[in-house]
């Protein structure tokens, strides 16, 4: 592996390990996913703040792929942005990426946003993509993102497009340092 690309990525993920150890916080899901194995976050832990760990975890993921793919491909480009509206977080060759940890909302006024922003996208010329790490996703959400002109991935989908598009195995990368920036409780 490359090791400027294994520098920042390990930079990321012990950054997000202080950020979640230092973080206190006073149901149902019990999925786990990669991300969380790395810090050895529990589903327990999780649903004590949904909304914390959701927003962190998907800011981390976020930060993962945009430095992977800002290392590998040579056409790399920031978010794009149309005035107010960032409609995705990175651009790779013809592809808009946006990053989810999942989607799990259903509102009227995010679904349609998405929508409006694939079209965006799909009228510069890009492909939209996203690419969502968890499979708990809400099947509405997804649904509707694809009718919005999305290619949507999810789990193991995205890390083969990852590898494909970036040359490098982020599943196994991840697996391979399971624990290893333990979030101590």
């Amino acid at each position: 592996m490359d090791n400027k690309l294994s520098e920042g990525l390990h930079a990321i993920l012990k950054q997000y390990q202080d950020s979640l150890t230092a973080k206190v916080y006073d149901d149902e899901n019990d999925d786990y996913d990669l991300l969380m194995e790395v810090f050895k976050l529990t589903p327990a832990l999780k649903r004590e703040n949904r909304q914390y760990w959701g927003r962190e975890l998907g800011m981390c993921w976020q930060l993962i792929v945009t430095k992977l793919f800002q290392e590998t491909r040579s056409d790399f480009g920031a978010a794009l942005r149309f005035g107010k509206d960032e409609p995705c977080d990175f651009v790779v060759g013809q592809y808009a990426i946006d990053t989810k940890y999942r989607i799990g909302s259903g509102d009227s006024g995010t679904l349609k946003k998405f929508k409006s922003y694939g079209s965006l996208l799909r009228e510069k010329g890009y492909e939209p993509v996203f690419l969502i790490l968890r499979e708990d996703n809400l099947p509405a959400a997804i649904s509707a993102c694809k009718k919005g002109t999305w290619q949507v991935l999810v789990g193991n989908e995205t890390f083969q497009f990852i590898k494909e598009q970036s040359g490098f195995d982020l599943k196994t990368f991840l697996s391979q340092i399971k624990g290893d920036y333990t979030v101590d409780r």
